[in-house]
């Protein structure tokens, strides 16, 4: 037996394994989820106080969605009602949707593209909301069917990677999205199902253009995730979805669209 060391060429890559590889996924503590969850649920608490001090609810007085306030020019409404609340019931099941998607999600989109992925959402869903009804509305339902679109388009550019189960997956989100459009096109109109469709095309469109597109690197066993999706491909997936409903409202501002 020699004693010199094997040169390089004779080292050979251990061979990866039959079957599936487990690939240790991106655990970054969600932290824009917890501050939006603390936050919305600060300001539903201003809403009660606010209504037990002056009979009013300030915070909706003063940001809820209203198409004819929108119309004067308070363009915030498109935006401030994901922050706003108008039960116990409905803030808690808001927040429970957002703890149970946004987590996930913010550790696959990262920090910044998750809060830009929660704002258009509630933004694209407000203007629709605002194009077809005229009523006053408020909830953050518009940026979670934003993050259940998200969802699933996620799923589906990577479903390569994560094999069969990215099937169930998808068709558990798609089940979760018309079960919720058809109750709220049930409702009689006391759910803004303008809204949640708003919310779902801007996730859709974002997410489509814009979320993590996973590939895996390296020589087994040093495998790793590797998102290749460019930073400009981000910039330009928020910016459709900015410039598609930012004239969708300047045409509502002109025009009356309300059935």
């Amino acid at each position: 037996m020699s004693d010199f060391p094997a040169s390089p060429s004779d080292v050979q890559p251990a061979a990866p394994p039959a079957g599936p590889i487990a690939l240790r996924l991106p655990s970054s503590p969600p932290r824009v989820t917890y501050t939006i969850l603390a936050l919305t649920i600060l300001i539903y608490l201003l809403q009660m106080a606010s209504s037990f001090l002056t009979g009013y609810d300030l915070p909706v007085a003063f940001g809820a969605k209203s198409g004819e306030l929108i119309r004067d020019g308070q363009l915030w409404r498109l935006i401030t009602p994901i922050l706003l609340h108008g039960s116990l019931w409905h803030i808690g099941f808001n927040m429970y949707a957002l703890f149970s998607f946004g987590t996930g999600l913010e550790r696959r989109f990262g920090h910044f593209r998750f809060l830009v992925l929660y704002l258009l959402a509630g933004f694209s869903g407000n203007v629709l909301s605002f194009l077809f009804t005229d009523g006053i509305s408020v909830g953050s339902s518009t940026s979670i069917f934003g993050l259940i679109a998200a969802e699933g388009i996620f799923l589906y550019q990577n479903r390569k990677l994560f094999g069969e189960e990215s099937k169930q997956a998808i068709g558990n989100v798609i089940s979760v999205a018309v079960i919720n459009l058809v109750i709220g096109f049930s409702s009689g109109g006391l759910i803004d199902n303008w809204g949640h469709i708003g919310g779902l095309f801007g996730g859709l469109i974002f997410t489509w253009f814009g979320g993590p597109l996973w590939q895996v690197e390296g020589i087994y066993p040093l495998l790793r995730l590797v998102d290749k999706r460019e930073g400009r491909d981000v910039v330009l997936g928020a910016a459709a979805v900015l410039i598609l409903f930012a004239a969708l409202a300047l045409l509502g501002m002109t025009s009356v669209i309300v059935p």
